[in-house]
């Protein structure tokens, strides 16, 4: 499993890292030593367990909640296989599963900027800079998958000079539609795939919820 993209921003992990290397050149310290990245902000340190769901459990989850009840397309059925790759090992329970799972199926951004949650992640330093950066990089109808993801994250971090909690609550309450978890990121990397396969619930894209969200703001 990829270590999420924002673990090596955490300052104290650069500094104690440039500290330890140091101290491993001179011969003071062990490789074993070497710090681990720290958990992200708001974050529980990444699971250890291994992936318990399969696309198996995804379909019946879909299925119970209403999003696709027909027989699944080949490309549904490869979303489905996705999903459970990306999101199972985020997930303790079936309850979780079927969490994440809802904020691919389910995405009103007036409902998301009612919360409390949303308007303090929105405070943040720089944060509107941040939402303004990402739509103008969505609207390019590029399909947002790992690669493109993380080009986007280096322009913002690049043009912004900002990091860690600014830039990525930013990202995933516009995309995910919560601010907080690591986890979010892999539902954010579903989106458009999930919007190209035509379920019987329609998923809207990164850039449609973009768009939604900044309008609904304004």
């Amino acid at each position: 499993m990829s270590i999420p993209l924002a673990y090596y921003d955490e300052p104290s992990f650069r500094t104690e890292s440039a500290q330890r290397a140091c101290q491993l050149q001179a011969g003071n310290l062990s490789y074993s030593s070497m710090p681990t990245p720290p958990p992200m902000p708001n974050q529980e340190p990444a699971p250890t367990s291994e992936n318990n769901f399969t696309a198996h459990d995804v379909v019946q989850i879909l299925r119970e909640r209403n999003w696709h009840t027909s027989e699944l397309t080949a490309e549904q059925s490869t979303w489905c296989e996705h999903a459970a790759t990306l999101l199972g090992p985020q997930c303790a329970d079936r309850a979780a599963l079927e969490s994440l799972l809802s904020l691919v199926f389910h995405y009103v951004a007036r409902e998301i900027l009612s919360h409390t949650d949303s308007h303090a992640a929105l405070s943040r330093y720089a944060a509107r800079d941040a939402l303004r950066q990402l739509a103008s990089l969505l609207l390019d109808p590029v399909p947002l998958n790992s690669d493109r993801l993380r080009e986007i994250i280096d322009i913002m971090k690049t043009n912004l000079d900002i990091r860690g909690r600014e830039l990525f609550q930013t990202l995933r309450l516009s995309l995910a539609g919560r601010p907080g978890q690591g986890g979010l990121d892999r539902v954010i990397l579903l989106l458009d795939e999930a919007a190209a396969a035509n379920f019987a619930t329609p998923v809207k894209s990164a850039r449609n919820r973009i768009i939604e969200f900044c309008c609904a703001l304004d």
